[in-house]
């Protein structure tokens, strides 16, 4: 697992190099801090079972389910209340929101042990009846309920090695079902791997495939890029969506590819105004 010191470093350099990232570097960066303190403490323990591991790779399943997440719940909503308290100091935008759902979570009007389950389950009605119960926008609430979660996941994701689950072949996580948030082609074979957008594990996945919808009619394969940098976009006209993909063989090779992500949302925004929706 790359370190947050680690994540927090290459943001700093970004904002050096990138003023526009201004005043979106000291919000995550404040997160990542808060997660190398707290990481360890969200209440969440994914209990992934060893036993019949190469069966359940073999049909296409991965090895963890909401259902094998133990949670213990004042642990986790006091990790969360520290994580809104982090967020509400960095930025103003949903700040609102972010008091009224930590209001919630101490009245107990908010189960987070149910939310995170849901959120690792993709249950949207769960999601969007919690954000109708606190008046927030259901993104946010995702977003937030997500921080937890997702440090849990990555911790669990590093217990496995690549030659465990070597074989999967699809587009979404061999470790915890979730799907891809980037991709990267490297090494001088310019292997192309998926990247989890839950628990950052990565996999290597077919070079001329959509991991959306699984096209593999080139003609409905593209790609754009703006300016010379090692990230592009890869498009799918079969589904209009897209992922953004880094070849590391260009550079960025160090830089984490979660903090790439919050990096390049220039292209989230050029390949939106193309009419491409983001892979989910």
């Amino acid at each position: 697992m790359v370190s947050y010191s680690n994540k927090i470093h290459w943001l700093r350099q970004a904002q050096m190099a990138l003023p526009e990232y201004a005043e979106l570097v000291p919000l995550f960066a404040e997160l990542f801090r808060y997660l190398e303190e707290k990481g360890g403490e969200t209440g969440i323990e994914p209990r992934i079972k060893r036993q019949g591991l190469k069966e359940r790779l073999e049909n296409g399943f991965p090895l963890l389910s909401s259902g094998d997440l133990e949670i213990d719940v004042s642990v986790c909503t006091e990790f969360l209340k520290g994580a809104i308290g982090v967020l509400s100091q960095s930025s103003r935008n949903g700040a609102d929101g972010l008091t009224d759902i930590g209001a919630a979570l101490t009245e107990g009007r908010l189960d987070p042990a149910r939310l995170i389950r849901a959120i690792l389950g993709r249950e949207r009605i769960v999601i969007e009846e919690a954000a109708q119960a606190t008046g927030t926008p259901a993104p946010l609430v995702e977003y937030l309920f997500e921080i937890p979660l997702k440090a849990a996941l990555e911790r669990c994701a590093t217990g496995f090695a690549p030659e465990e689950l070597d074989g999967w072949k699809e587009a979404y996580c061999p470790v915890c079902g979730s799907r891809p948030a980037m991709a990267e082609i490297a090494g001088d074979e310019g292997r192309r791997f998926l990247s989890c957008s839950a628990c950052t594990y990565r996999w290597p996945f077919k070079r001329l495939q959509c991991p959306c919808c699984g096209n593999e009619e080139v003609k409905k394969l593209g790609y754009f890029t703006a300016g010379e940098g090692a990230t592009r976009v890869d498009t799918c006209t079969a589904c209009s969506r897209y992922i953004k993909t880094r070849d590391s063989r260009k550079g960025h090779a160090d830089v984490p590819l979660d903090v790439e992500d919050l990096l390049t949302i220039h292209l989230d925004l050029l390949a939106a105004r193309e009419g491409f929706e983001r892979g989910r």
